[in-house]
């Protein structure tokens, strides 16, 4: 190895090594008998060159000497090398033996090139900052559709609408614009209410910048919000929070945006007067669920559907949510009391075509955490909400009810009825003939009685009914098997009482669906037989009706009978959700897709959050697929996964519809989550008992295929 070497002494010689060293970005050594660095390396000065200039040139530039003699700003390899080594001109530094140091001139070079690349280092870090931050992440809804109808159109407005709305409006509320995407934004706030208060505006702005546009042509966004710490380097912005806000805003729907949990809390109670609660959903890559809400802009939103949002309001007739009753007893386990007078009142007054009654399902939230009946009813979308009471004590039951008109928060009225606990039944028919009356008086009394339930004969049989039906709900395998043995002893029990043998019957359908029967033709027909036991026994029972019609079209492929007993079900039930959505999916499985969506859209107002809303969402999603509208198709199929991931027919309703939406990646995504459920899933064997006629099932299964699952 050869050096260059460099002899130093007091006075000029010993500046010019130290200048050389300080270029370098190196400690310098002091003069005399500083030990020597020496370190490796291989370049050299040719014979006769200046050492020192060369150096110098070389070290401060972070450039290699050229063996040719060319410019020493020549990148040449590490082991460029010279025919001998040439020492420093006794001319430029005086050659004393004060003191020396050896160095290679690519030491030198690698030196000063890690001197750089940690100063580099430093300043990045020093550049990198993190902070708390509300993050906003928008996207235009439908995009790739509106670019395939006109896309310099498109690309126009979308574009007027940033210079004209969405930069102000962000800067206005305090935010920065991080970055635009192709078709959305993503945006900065130091707090919550900046960023909420800004979607909000937005979305009022941009409906009223597009409503004279035809709806086909029509910009609309979704918006998510989430509120975390981010990592701010060079003015763009990472972090986990970024992500979530990312994977919140593709659960909303046009003109929604949706909040996290952290973010919600911090708004002021006129923004959360806006909001409905979506539960906790699951975002990919993340173990646990998130509990997130919806934020409806208010005054000038979109006309549009909201995820987990009833729009009862939208609907002409009288409409009510009754809360669950609170218990006041001396004995415990006694819940079920109060449970089967909601469901009692909602059953008879579901009867109504005059009343639009938002199912049981959706009001079980309010019964664990006690929220203003007023509040319950603008989430809701109803102008009328019931609270109540039931107080047992020595054989003996109060039942109070409270019902308020959710315009001005008045109460219409405030009554209770007492009795024995043996006349439990008659008291549910007060009731409910007594709330009827009130909010539709034009309700003429006879037909109120004709949709009165039949009642058991014992309460046992009645509680049974209640925990399996509770139990159902939960949709896991143990309680699923725990369902199935409270409704055999309910049966037996009380045979003369419909509803253990409709929902018996409903217990069929979801294990062929989503549970793995054993024996899908058994199934099949234990279905069938149960659901036309409830109809002997109630032949106004609305669900019975429609899960004998669901299952004449699902498992035994009788579409005109399933067609007939599901216009009856609407007929006898007009506010009960699984009607419509069971109709739904047999108008979808014979190709009536604009049917499938009108009827599938019912089911979900009446169950905004309905423990099932993941099986009217996918439904609904179904429907739009079938319909040609892949971006709702997504859109519903993406909530419905979220509020159930498990559910293996939405997953293959997602896939598809991505598939068909040219979205390759992520249909590929949800048919592997699909086969995680399902490994066993080939689209030959699945294809003959798919429901669909020839004509849907074609491209459903072509798409099935190309988004990788496999035949």
């Amino acid at each position: 190895m050869a050096f260059v070497t460099i002899t130093a002494r007091r006075g000029s010689g010993e500046a010019r090594t130290g200048a050389l060293f300080h270029r370098a970005g190196l400690p310098v050594p002091g003069a005399g008998g500083d030990p020597a660095h020496r370190v490796g390396g291989g370049a050299f000065a040719r014979d006769g060159r200046r050492a020192s200039s060369v150096l110098g040139s070389c070290v401060g530039n972070g450039r290699r000497v050229d063996p040719t003699g060319s410019s020493p700003a020549s990148d040449l390899p590490a082991n460029a090398f010279m025919r001998k080594p040439v020492w420093v001109d006794p001319g430029t530094l005086s050659c004393q033996h004060s003191g020396k140091l050896e160095l290679s001139l690519a030491a030198m070079n690698a030196m000063a090139r890690d001197a750089r690349a940690e100063r580099g280092r430093e300043s990045l870090v020093a550049k990198m900052q993190r902070h708390l931050a509300a993050i906003l992440s928008a996207d235009v809804v439908g995009y790739t559709r509106l670019s395939e109808a006109a896309e310099e159109a498109t690309h126009h407005r979308l574009m007027s609408l940033r210079a004209s709305l969405i930069d102000p409006c962000v800067r206005e509320h305090g935010g920065r614009i991080v970055k635009h995407t192709g078709d959305g934004f993503l945006a900065t706030f130091d707090s919550a209410p900046a960023a909420a208060s800004c979607a909000l505006s937005l979305q009022r702005a941009l409906t009223a910048a597009t409503a004279d546009q035809p709806a086909a042509l029509r910009i609309a966004f979704r918006m998510g919000i989430n509120l975390a710490d981010i990592i701010l380097d060079n003015d763009d912005i990472f972090g986990d929070g970024v992500n979530v806000a990312a994977r919140l805003q593709s659960y909303a729907e046009a003109g929604d945006v949706i909040v996290s949990e952290g973010v919600f809390e911090k708004v002021d109670e006129a923004t959360k007067s806006l909001g409905f609660d979506m539960g906790e959903i699951f975002l990919r890559n993340h173990e646990r669920p998130v509990r997130v809400f919806a934020l409806r802009p208010g005054p000038g939103a979109l006309p549009t559907r909201k995820i987990g949002e009833s729009h009862a309001g939208t609907d002409a007739r009288a409409s009510i949510a009754i809360l669950p009753f609170r218990v006041n007893s001396t004995r415990s386990g006694k819940s079920f009391v109060a449970d089967g007078v909601v469901d009692s009142i909602i059953h008879s007054l579901s009867g109504h075509k005059e009343l639009f009654v938002i199912s049981r399902g959706s009001t079980l939230q309010y019964g664990q955490r006690r929220i203003d009946p007023v509040t319950v009813g603008r989430k809701l979308g109803v102008r009328y909400v019931m609270d109540g009471a039931v107080s047992l004590s020595n054989g003996r039951i109060r039942i109070s009810t409270e019902l308020i008109a959710n315009e001005n928060g008045a109460v219409v009225s405030a009554d209770h009825y007492d009795g024995k606990m043996s006349e439990l039944f008659d008291l549910q028919d007060r009731i409910s003939l007594k709330l009827a009356t009130t909010i539709a008086p034009h309700i003429r009394e006879r037909e109120l009685r004709r949709t009165l339930r039949k009642h058991p004969q014992n309460l046992t049989g009645y509680d049974l009914l209640l925990q399996a039906r509770d139990l159902l709900y939960k949709m896991d395998a143990d309680s699923f098997a725990r369902a199935g043995g409270l409704l055999q002893q309910a049966m037996a029990l009380d045979p003369s009482y419909a509803p253990p043998f409709t929902y018996a019957a409903l217990w069929h359908v979801f294990r062929v669906g989503e549970l793995g029967s054993p024996d899908p033709d058994g199934d099949a027909r234990a279905a069938a037989e149960r659901a036309l036991a409830a109809i002997e026994r109630d032949g106004n029972d609305a669900l019975a009706l429609a899960i004998y019609g669901h299952v004449q079209a699902f498992l035994l492929r009788d579409t005109v009978t399933a067609q007939r007993f599901l216009d009856r079900a609407i007929d006898a039930g007009p506010s009960v959700a699984m009607a419509w959505t069971m109709s739904s999916a047999t108008r979808g499985f014979v190709g009536n897709g604009p049917l499938a969506v009108l009827h599938g859209e019912q089911g979900q107002r009446l169950a905004p959050a309905d423990p099932y809303r993941f099986w009217h969402e996918g439904i609904l999603a179904q429907a739009h697929y079938i319909s040609g509208d892949y971006d709702q198709a997504i859109d519903w199929a993406r909530s419905a996964v979220a509020h159930n991931p498990s559910i293996r027919f939405t997953l293959r309703t997602l896939a598809a519809s991505l598939a068909a939406a040219g979205r390759q990646a992520e249909a590929a995504s949800a048919a592997d989550r699909l086969l995680l459920l399902q490994p066993d899933f080939r689209l030959t064997s699945y294809a003959p008992r798919c429901p669909f006629v020839p004509s849907i099932l074609e491209p459903w299964i072509g798409h099935l295929r190309r988004a990788g699952l496999p035949d």
